[in-house]
């Protein structure tokens, strides 16, 4: 009995350290978290610990000959770490970020060395080079999507050292808006999954890549896929959601890509068919989603699943009168409160794209 109760008041006093360590990487005002530079640090230390970390490494090409049969760095010279192929480059975009927003950033002179490195003009050539042929298709969508994204982040940035990697990333970034184009004209339906191939996440990367851009073909194509894919859709299924290994919602990326395509008034119009629920109690409609296993690699996907419910729910609150957005807001920072404190679990299965997920939810506060 005795033994129980000592170990009953470790067990307190260590949770009680970690929320402690926790809380001194954000700070909160209100019903929000703001990143510390502290906290900045911490998490940039994960996709710098293994973005130049090639094993284990995940492969989603197809090998057309035995040249193949080399270390995946040897075909993927800026993006071999992390596990995989998109976990890097959601990884790149986050130190992107992260010192983007925080210039004094301890660790930032070995990001900029690191990325010069991976991102040279070389490397991108040689990681274009591989979507010839048969591997046209390879990490479309979600890859695609966030190479996108990285791309933007660069451009949306007046700093030497940004320009030149964004240029060093157009010709991958011109491949990836014209395989759009012409992949949105020959699909014939969405894909509603909660997985990398969820269509509306990776238009909503792709759209804002687009307007910062310019690029008003891209832009065309995106929207005219959304309102052809989703403008009649009513009644979402929030209650199948979610999936065991979902760490996106296929409703609330879609009605979040919506907002983006819509006006304010006809989007609340649109939002009320689609999911009515929102308006009346949206805490019943999403429960904070439960791991029961952080080293299976697809079990603590519902991690990111709470980090996604959380940015699409406060970009939807953006789009919303006051009265229908203060709820909402309430249920994106539940989620992202949840989510937090499971960024650094000790186990690879989640550490290597965790990070990038947290900082994306914590930009859209």
């Amino acid at each position: 009995m005795k033994f129980l109760v000592l170990l009953l008041v470790f067990s307190l006093l260590l949770k009680s350290d970690l929320v402690q360590a926790q809380e001194s990487l954000y700070t909160r005002s209100g019903r929000s978290f703001i990143l510390t530079e502290k906290g900045a640090s911490h998490l940039s230390s994960l996709p710098l610990k293994c973005l130049e970390k090639e094993y284990p490494y995940k492969t989603g090409i197809t090998f057309l000959d035995s040249t193949f049969l080399t270390p995946p760095k040897d075909y993927h010279p800026a993006f071999y770490g992390c596990y995989d192929w998109h976990s890097s480059v959601h990884g790149h975009w986050m130190l992107v970020k992260l010192i983007k927003e925080y210039p004094q950033l301890p660790e930032a002179a070995r990001i900029r060395s690191i990325l010069s490195h991976h991102l040279s003009s070389g490397n991108v050539q040689k990681e274009l080079s591989i979507f010839a042929s048969d591997n046209a298709s390879f990490e479309r969508i979600y890859g695609w999507g966030w190479f996108l994204y990285l791309q933007s982040e660069l451009l949306s940035w007046n700093d030497s050292w940004a320009i030149e990697l964004s240029n060093n990333l157009q010709p991958l970034a011109q491949f990836f808006s014209s395989s759009w184009i012409i992949f949105l004209k020959k699909l014939a339906y969405p894909i509603r999954v909660g997985e990398h191939t969820n269509l509306a996440f990776g238009l909503s990367l792709t759209w804002d890549y687009a307007i910062t851009a310019r690029d008003s073909a891209l832009q065309k194509a995106v929207k005219d896929a959304s309102l052809r894919f989703y403008l009649n859709d009513k009644s979402c299924p929030a209650n199948w959601e979610p999936g065991g290994y979902d760490f996106l919602s296929p409703c609330l990326e879609e009605a979040r890509l919506m907002s983006r395509i819509l006006g304010k008034s006809k989007y609340t119009e649109w939002l009320k068919h689609f999911m009515p629920g929102l308006f009346t109690k949206p805490a019943s409609l999403f429960k904070i989603a439960v791991v029961k296993d952080r080293t299976d690699g697809k079990l603590v996907h519902l991690d990111g699943v709470n980090f996604s419910r959380s940015w699409c729910l406060n970009e939807i609150a953006q789009k919303l009168p006051e009265q229908f957005a203060k709820p909402i807001r309430q249920l994106a920072f539940q989620h992202l409160e949840a989510a937090l404190p499971q960024v650094v679990s000790g186990n690879y299965a989640g550490e290597h794209w965790l990070a990038s997920f947290a900082v994306y939810a914590l930009s859209k506060e």
